[in-house]
């Protein structure tokens, strides 16, 4: 017959063997699960900070982000308004302005052609007073949505801030 005493002693034993098995197990997985976090140069192109202080209004610049050129537009008032009465056009991909930008006098685009990934040309080459894709003819509007062509969607909105009125931040943070 089995004494209380050894029984306790069997289910300590049972327990501290567990533990040191999983403690185990976990220290010998970790360089793994730390393997899949993102490296240095990763983390380095999370984000972009571009100083818009000192363009002009109705200028363009192309800055990269995660290796992928984004067009940031200081917008006129009369481009500003051209995409609000746009609005109320037909669309290929139907978006109003005010969704597609958190000021009205800056646009933020990533500069790849939704149709076959070309750069378009700057902003007042195409037929709306937009961008324009020479390889197939897609037209983009001031606020780059697609207006004519084989592209089938506006030019992508990548996730940005403003960190004060004269920083911009493209992308998120990661870590």
């Amino acid at each position: 017959m089995v004494t209380e005493h050894e029984e306790n002693r069997r289910d300590f034993l049972l327990l501290t063997t567990g533990l040191v098995g999983a403690v185990g197990v976990g220290g010998a997985a970790w360089p793994f699960i730390k393997s899949m976090s993102p490296s240095a140069d990763v983390l380095a192109q999370a984000t972009t900070e571009v100083d818009i202080s000192s363009i002009s209004e109705g200028q363009m610049i192309t800055v990269p982000w995660q290796g992928k050129p984004v067009f940031i537009l200081h917008r006129t008032p009369e481009q500003i308004e051209r995409a609000r009465t746009d609005d109320n056009a037909s669309m290929l991909d139907p978006e109003s302005d005010a969704s597609r930008v958190k000021n009205p006098e800056w646009l933020v685009v990533l500069a790849i052609c939704t149709h076959l990934g070309c750069v378009p040309q700057p902003v007042g080459t195409g037929d709306y007073g937009g961008f324009l894709c020479p390889c197939h003819g897609s037209h983009y509007d001031t606020s780059g949505r697609i207006r004519q062509g084989p592209a089938p969607e506006n030019l992508p909105v990548p996730y940005y801030t403003y960190k004060d009125d004269s920083t911009l931040v493209i992308g998120k943070a990661v870590g």
